[in-house]
């Protein structure tokens, strides 16, 4: 599958991209940039939380031979949700809602991977962080088998602001930790919950656990201490499913 990412650069290109709406998914700004149109740039991009990759101009050298003025950015094949529209998808399922929280999953065909799940499993919305997350680019489509156009996707600046919202809303946020005392299967999921995977190599950040309601572990017999984080978010999906629906 052909990478759907569009590539623009020139700083009054990508000023004007932002001004026009369109969902940028990675800006590279040349180190130590300076001008007016830079600093406007600067400015709208951190306004938008839109991450910013410092980098050397041969790094943009390499991504495009043209004119590119010290930026280059890619603009994002789907449009995320901002956390007002989670709320208001929170508000629409009253009744029942099952979201997913990855925070700082970096991989991006682990990413891809799991959105697939995502999609498998009747996932309502999948919640990541603007900075420090995978981007979604051909790679993620690729890997997702192009789920990524079939299940909302919510941006946030932090993961704290989402897991807040949720708690305002009473659902349970369950956190995935190889620490945690009960396993999947000796957990009782609800009609609405959330379940939060960590990244790759750390797991869930320290701030994060302290937020949820109860941690959740996979019971594994074997010598590896540890699953791939994808493999371990779609057996807690589909535990999760099993006991809403069978």
């Amino acid at each position: 599958m052909e990478n759907k990412n569009t590539q623009i650069y020139g700083l009054r290109s990508v000023i004007e991209a932002i001004d026009s709406q369109e969902t940028l998914s990675k800006v590279y700004l040349q180190r130590g940039l300076t001008g007016a149109s830079s600093y406007e740039l600067i400015k709208k991009l951190k306004k938008k939380s839109i991450e910013i990759s410092y980098v050397p101009v041969e790094k943009l050298n390499r991504l495009t031979p043209k004119n590119h003025q010290g930026v280059v950015a890619t603009i994002s094949p789907i449009n995320f949700l901002s956390i007002s529209d989670l709320s208001e998808l929170i508000e629409s399922k009253p009744k029942s809602i099952s979201l997913l929280i990855l925070d700082q999953l970096s991989d991006v065909r682990n990413f891809g991977a799991i959105v697939r799940t995502a999609e498998c499993t009747a996932i309502d919305c999948i919640i990541i962080q603007s900075s420090g997350s995978a981007p979604v680019n051909g790679d993620t489509i690729k890997t997702s088998s192009g789920a990524v156009f079939n299940v909302p996707i919510c941006k946030v600046s932090h993961i704290k602001d989402a897991i807040f919202l949720l708690k305002q809303h009473d659902i349970k946020i369950f956190g995935a930790s190889e620490k945690a005392e009960k396993n999947i299967f000796e957990t009782k999921f609800g009609k609405s919950q959330a379940i939060v995977m960590g990244s790759e190599g750390k797991g869930l950040s320290g701030s994060v656990i302290k937020l949820c309601d109860q941690l959740i572990r996979i019971p594994l017999h074997g010598k590896i201490e540890s699953l791939n984080v994808s493999v371990a978010c779609g057996t807690i999906l589909y535990e999760m499913i099993r006991q809403k629906k069978y």
